[in-house]
């Protein structure tokens, strides 16, 4: 790694010079029009991450995965989201620069570095959303604790050195912990300045983050839903206090209402019954195929993970081989909308959510009732999908600090009695859902206790 660092090519500060920092912005980037954000400006180190055939995988990767088979609009990559992130990653340290600057003592290196955790942060993702780390490799590498956010890492490291990019090695390192800022492998707070930075891309203190901010509107936007969250309130009100973003108290219910949109985009997109019975028929055609294209042996190794995206569908669909017959039988039915179908629900009372185990095929086939054909593991698949608010079972408010006004000095949580009683009192959803890989058993289902 190299140490690329120039100041009077990074985002401009937002002060007094604001007009010719613009000017000099404009002059170095490049330009691409986005249709959530409108103009956004490239600045040179970030286009040595873009140009790379690592990172515009990412336009092969469906920011919904399966979802547009269900919601046709939603076709948007992971690329323009990407895209959109680091932009609004920028836009927010210049807003606290801007306000707070000095106190802060925000940088250059600290703007280009939030900047680059947010173009990089989804670099290592697998293809069909989160379906590839969350369904498919869990039933083929036992113990398997990879996770999108560490490839991430992987793939940041090798695009540096296979393009030999000439980027400030603290730099990376820096961008690094901000992507996985809201996962496990997540640094102690101890060992880290400014550490209000890190509350930005991907924030683990609260979850209010930019990544959010884009992905909630890009997907309401796609699959032609409505969406009343404004980010901009949060951008525009932010303070940092302590070392940690808060704010303003007035704004608590723009707060939940982040919230609230994102677990109704789980429950009417992203875990749409028709979505799910997609979702569970492709991770059968990847478990057929993966000991013929070895899949999953991809995954350590960054230099062979960028090969891998949603293609690998389309691969399986044309491939001639005898092996991956049964992996195009059910490609094939996807195409032909001859589906898994949908039998039955259970929503799991909340009283009981703390300690309930997901059901498999097994507890289905051993609930049958006497009567009707009887039915085989492989003739069922479930669906366990859990719905909350970012923050499991708690408040995502109680973990949000918030000020008065822009003279206090003081942050403070709002306590459930002074939040409106229109708000829900739980905070998490578990729904089961059955469905049948035949169709001509589904009237066999209405006899199962679930």
């Amino acid at each position: 790694m190299g140490a690329f660092f120039n100041e009077e090519l990074s985002f401009p500060p937002v002060h007094a010079n604001f007009a010719s920092s613009q000017e000099q912005l404009i002059r170095f980037s490049k330009n691409v029009h986005d249709n959530v954000h409108g103009n956004i400006y490239l600045d040179p180190l970030a286009l040595k991450f873009i140009d790379t055939e690592q990172f515009q995988r990412l336009r092969d990767l469906k920011q919904l995965g399966v979802t547009h088979l269900v919601y046709p609009g939603a076709v948007h990559s992971r690329f323009e989201h990407s895209l959109g992130v680091y932009w609004l990653a920028g836009a927010a340290i210049q807003k606290l620069k801007q306000n707070q600057g000095l106190e802060l003592g925000i940088d250059n290196f600290d703007i280009q570095t939030v900047k680059l955790a947010g173009l990089l942060h989804d670099v290592g993702h697998g293809p069909f959303s989160h379906l590839f780390e969350r369904e498919f490799l869990p039933r083929v590498v036992s113990g398997c604790k990879w996770s999108h956010e560490q490839m991430s890492l992987k793939m940041v490291d090798h695009i540096v050195d296979e393009h030999h990019i000439d980027v400030d090695f603290e730099m990376i390192k820096k961008v690094k912990e901000m992507i996985v800022a809201s996962s496990e492998l997540t640094l102690p707070k101890g060992t880290r300045e400014k550490h209000f930075l890190y509350d930005i891309v991907a924030n683990g203190r609260n979850g209010i983050d930019v990544d959010k901010f884009d992905y909630i509107v890009r997907d309401s936007r796609a699959c032609g839903l409505g969406c009343n969250f404004e980010f901009q309130r949060l951008m525009e009100t932010m303070r940092v206090l302590d070392d940690e973003i808060c704010y303003r108290a007035k704004e608590y219910l723009t707060v939940h209402k982040l919230f609230y949109t994102r677990a109704d985009l789980y429950r009417t997109i992203y875990t749409h019954p028709k979505v799910k019975a997609i979702e569970l028929m492709v991770v059968d055609a990847l478990l057929k195929a993966n000991d013929f294209l070895e899949i999953s042996s991809s995954i350590e190794d960054p230099s062979d993970y960028w090969k891998l995206d949603d293609s690998i569908i389309k691969t399986i669909e044309i491939a001639p081989n005898q092996e991956l017959k049964e992996s195009r039988d059910l490609i094939l039915r996807i195409r032909r909308r001859n589906l898994y179908q949908f039998c039955n629900e259970y929503t799991v009372p909340k009283e009981n959510l703390e300690h309930f185990k997901d059901v498999t095929p097994q507890d289905i086939v051993c609930s049958q009732k006497n009567g009707g054909a009887i039915l085989k593991e492989e003739d069922v698949a479930v669906s366990n999908v859990r719905i909350d608010l970012a923050r499991g079972r708690h408040n995502p408010l109680e973990s949000i600090n918030f000020f008065k006004d822009y003279e206090s000095k003081e942050k403070f949580p709002i306590p459930d009695n002074r939040i409106s009683h229109l708000l829900p009192a739980c905070y998490q959803d578990m729904i089961v859902r059955v469905y049948s890989k035949k169709p001509e058993l589904v009237c066999n289902f209405n006899v199962l206790v679930v």
